[in-house]
């Protein structure tokens, strides 16, 4: 079941980081670096963030995680993640499909690790196309991926 949450409790702002942390480690190892960004965000920063979450919810347990901005029908997806208990179960699939139907956009944004075989084919399997490469000051190398609205 996927829900809209409520960052702004510190209940579910806990919730959240605690799938981002075991998510992220996963895919810390995956990228081969012990420096990864998205680890040492807090439950506070998630509290105080003017983002939107949705979760996939699975026996009451929250399972995944997307995080999206909408400003000027631009889409932005700064996070997607899985807890590795619920991982191969097509739930970010299900995730990128609800987040892609439900809002009106023009087009959708998304950046993640070169080496994020996975999460570059997943989105791939969304119509998302690369469109930029580059290395940020941490030195992982990234790439950006954009699909159209079909309206």
């Amino acid at each position: 079941m996927i829900n809209k949450l409520d960052n702004l409790n510190e209940e579910v702002a806990n919730q959240i980081f605690t799938v981002f942390q075991n998510s992220y480690k996963i895919e810390a190892q995956l990228i081969g670096t012990l420096n990864f960004p998205p680890l040492l965000r807090s439950a506070k920063d998630i509290e105080n963030s003017k983002t939107l979450f949705y979760g996939f919810s699975e026996n009451e347990c929250l399972a995944a995680v997307i995080e999206i901005v909408l400003e000027n029908k631009q889409l932005d997806i700064n996070s997607l993640t899985v807890d590795p208990n619920y991982f191969r179960k097509g739930i970010a699939n299900k995730l990128i499909t609800y987040i892609l139907d439900k809002f009106y956009f023009s087009e959708a944004i998304v950046e993640t690790a070169v080496v994020n075989t996975p999460a570059i084919n997943l989105y791939k399997k969304h119509g998302f196309v690369e469109f930029k490469r580059w290395i940020p000051s941490h030195g992982i190398e990234k790439l950006a991926m954009s699909v159209k609205a079909t309206l």
